[in-house]
């Protein structure tokens, strides 16, 4: 078997297993509750949860996601958040290789999938995600500036803190706009953080083409949601991390894209 086949098999484990923490997180942190203290438990029963039932993927298959001591349904989100981590470490592994700016990528991507999960339950996004984002998106900056395309410690920093202005400054200004428009609270305080986050770890032209690229994938959840509710709200930092990943990926294509004058052209 091909070494980079067996360094990627491991870093699919390795994202499984940083998913079932990351279940505590997206359970905890919206209670406010230590992450640390107590150990994995059964929500409904309370009993804590062996090593052999605490397998990622495997023990929740085996089980039939249920709790062993009480047979309550355990949410299929645990298995799936397992899995997306796996499968996200994966890919991330498989585009950038073992470069130095795959650590802080995978950080930033564990911050944005707890943020998806808390978001689309409880329409918050925990300051422990964007706040602790912000700050570790500046400190790698500084360790590894080849975040922001230099070698220059000093420009990897100011990079990522003008990101953290420009990305969190844009929405901020929207909402304000938007408030004063529709007379109602139109963004929250979490989205602003959210992509501050985003701006620290790419830098202040991927935060402002996210910022772009956000409302296009949220319009037609947003409409789906108002038909089927009502409501005209919606968990909009989900849809600035899609905008975010794929500034990320596809990000230097779009722009010379636009610059070449590719929509006039369509």
């Amino acid at each position: 078997m091909e070494l980079n086949l067996l360094v990627g098999i491991f870093i699919f484990m390795m994202g499984t297993i940083i998913g079932s923490f990351l279940n505590v997180c997206i359970v905890r942190l919206p209670l406010e509750k230590s992450i640390v203290f107590p150990s994995s438990h059964c929500v409904a029963c309370r009993t804590p949860i062996e090593w052999y039932d605490n397998i990622p993927l495997i023990s929740w298959a085996l089980l039939g996601g249920r709790c062993r001591a009480c047979r309550e349904k355990i949410s299929f989100r645990y298995w799936l958040v397992e899995l997306l981590t796996g499968i996200t470490f994966y890919l991330f592994y498989r585009h950038y290789g073992l470069q130095p700016v795959l650590l802080p990528y995978l950080v930033m991507v564990c911050g944005f999938i707890v943020a998806t999960f808390v978001d689309f339950e409880h329409r918050i996004i925990p300051d422990e995600v964007s706040i602790g984002g912000m700050i570790a998106g500046v400190l790698f900056s500084l360790i590894i500036p080849q975040l922001h395309g230099t070698h220059s410690p000093f420009l990897g920093v100011g990079f990522s803190l003008l990101g953290v202005l420009v990305g969190g400054g844009t929405i901020y200004l929207m909402g304000v706009i938007g408030d004063a428009v529709f007379k109602k609270e139109t963004m929250g305080g979490g989205d602003v953080k959210l992509m501050g986050m985003v701006g620290a770890f790419l830098g202040w032209k991927y935060a402002l083409l996210t910022f772009f690229l956000a409302p296009f994938f949220g319009a037609g959840f947003g409409i789906v949601e108002k038909i089927r509710t009502k409501d005209s709200t919606i968990a909009y930092g989900p849809f600035l991390i899609i905008g975010a990943l794929v500034s990320l990926f596809w990000g230097d294509n779009i722009i010379n894209f636009l610059i070449s004058g590719g929509l006039y052209h369509l």
